[in-house]
């Protein structure tokens, strides 16, 4: 088996686990994406029967997209930037607002090989989560590799975040 292979099939094992785990709490899920351009909303959608599951995907790469489609602050990208836990909870939130989930997950970050920064530099990565009724939850990652390795691990750090938050 090759490499890329088996991390497909990695994925595809925990995005099933992500599945079995809302299903089994009568939860759906949405997601916000920037840097990541879908693969998680890829990811899900490669399990069967995910729809009773998985609402909504949300690609919001531009500043623009964000603000329109998931409702973030034109003052906290202004602030704080697209790469914040600022931008990452209102996107997290946006995503609950904007969806008939329970549970949404953002992922805004510097995939690279270009436009880090010493303050975020590539492989920066913000992962935000909200479940209904409660506050959004963020994190900042610095994962390594390239620009396919860190868009990868934000995947699995966004999935990783939901089963922890839900099985909570």
């Amino acid at each position: 088996m090759m490499v890329a292979e088996a991390m497909s099939d990695a994925l595809t094992t925990l995005a099933t686990l992500v599945g079995t785990r809302l299903k089994s709490k009568g939860l759906m899920l949405a997601t916000a994406e920037s840097c990541t351009g879908g693969w998680v909303g890829q990811a899900v959608t490669s399990v069967s029967g995910s729809s009773e599951w998985f609402d909504r995907g949300f690609v919001t790469y531009s500043d623009d997209a964000k603000r329109e489609m998931l409702g973030v602050l034109a003052g906290t990208l202004k602030r704080f930037g697209a790469v914040s836990e600022e931008t990452a909870r209102e996107m997290a939130l946006g995503a609950l607002a904007h969806s008939r989930a329970q549970v949404a997950l953002s992922i805004t970050g510097v995939a690279g090989p270009t436009g880090g920064s010493a303050e975020k530099p590539v492989g920066t990565v913000c992962l935000g989560w909200a479940l209904s009724g409660g506050p959004a939850d963020t994190e900042t990652r610095h994962f390594k590799g390239d620009r396919a390795e860190v868009r990868r691990q934000s995947v699995v750090a966004a999935l990783e975040g939901v089963l922890e938050r839900v099985d909570k």
